[in-house]
């Protein structure tokens, strides 16, 4: 039987075992919700659905070349990113490629659709999880395709903008696809926060991933998008696949959700905040939590060994990531919400580790 992988699962279990309604911290998604003028131009959308939403996304691809200042053909939309990862692996069909390890178990299971060859840079606890300059050596003529999620999923660790432009460099030397996923980066504080966006242009190598997903808390809807001035490999993307790849819903949702700017300063103040009060108190209780930059933070703490057991008797849903390529037991990732809810879930793991304390699971 096929078995999901990722967060966000509410559904296979959706209340505890005493009625209440789980608490999901495993899904990092924007804490404030979805925004009412999102949920507003949804409403509105509905009388459109007696036609096929537009194959090309016109609206919504004018209004987000606008708000990024990139050229509108640079576009391709999808049903999220992990739709344009499998079009992306399709379109392209690499031999060969790089990821980090550990990262977002989806590139490697698109790549894998199409019999592509992984090759892996393993981070580690030493170096904090963060990629350097060791990975240049394993970039070779052989390498079809380069992965870099910034910030890294799970890790939440930032690629130094240095090491990320001599790797573009490097790729197209001999002749490899940079992938740049910045899916997170729109939560990273703004002093340290940077995209390839300006590289588009003159390097068709570049290929940067984007999702409205996690920004504007709207998984349900489904819009991604990736970005490449390589006219080529935007043809092939829009022939392997239907043409009606994002809804009406969709597109009228990411175009009322560019004009949320409001809501985008109040997200970032309060992830900032919040992220930094859930570091403090995981640091507290004994947790080593490592990068850590985007609205998650991934950290070890190997004792108790039934941790997430523990908590889900709680209510609480988190992420193990002992499934991650280069992890194993004792690493976890926890989405950052509100003052309300990180302070419930930090109760919670205080109580976990005094059951294990009283009942021998350390």
């Amino acid at each position: 039987m096929y078995k999901y992988e990722h967060g966000g699962d509410i559904y296979t279990e959706q209340c505890t075992d005493d009625g209440k309604p789980f608490v999901d911290f495993s899904a990092n998604i924007n804490p404030l919700g979805l925004p009412a003028g999102v949920k507003l131009a949804v409403q509105r959308a509905l009388k459109q659905c007696v036609n096929y939403p537009d194959p090309f996304c016109r609206e919504l691809r004018a209004a987000l070349s606008t708000f990024l200042q990139v050229n509108p053909d640079y576009f391709f939309f999808g049903n999220g990113a992990a739709d344009v990862l499998f079009r992306f692996a399709l379109a392209l069909k690499p031999k060969r490629a790089l990821l980090l390890a550990p990262t977002f178990a989806d590139y490697e299971k698109a790549l894998k659709t199409v019999d592509c060859k992984i090759n892996y840079y393993e981070l580690n606890a030493e170096s904090r999880f963060a990629p350097d300059r060791g990975i240049m050596a394993k970039i070779t003529a052989r390498t079809d395709l380069v992965v870099i999620c910034n910030p890294n999923n799970p890790t939440g660790e930032l690629i130094s903008r240095q090491l990320l432009e001599r790797i573009l460099t490097k790729c197209r030397l001999v002749g490899a696809k940079l992938l740049v996923d910045e899916c997170f980066m729109d939560f990273v504080d703004p002093k340290n926060a940077y995209t390839m966006m300006n590289r588009l242009e003159d390097y068709p190598e570049l290929i940067i991933l984007k999702a409205f997903t996690k920004t504007f808390a709207m998984p349900g809807i489904r819009l991604g998008y990736c970005m490449t001035s390589n006219e080529l490999l935007l043809e092939k993307l829009h022939e392997n696949g239907q043409d009606w790849n994002v809804s009406t819903f969709a597109q009228a949702a990411g175009i009322a959700a560019l004009q949320e700017d409001v809501y985008l300063q109040n997200s970032m103040k309060l992830v900032s905040e919040e992220r930094k009060y859930l570091t403090e108190k995981l640091q507290a209780l004994g947790a080593d939590v490592y990068g850590s930059k985007a609205n998650y933070i991934f950290f070890y703490m190997p004792q108790p060994a039934n941790f997430a057991e523990l908590l889900h008797k709680q209510g609480f849903l988190i992420r193990s990531c002992e499934n991650y390529h280069n992890l194993g037991k004792g690493y976890y990732r926890v989405a950052v919400k509100t003052r309300v809810l990180n302070r419930a879930l930090i109760k919670a793991i205080k109580e976990a580790k005094k059951h294990a304390l009283f009942t021998g699971f350390n």
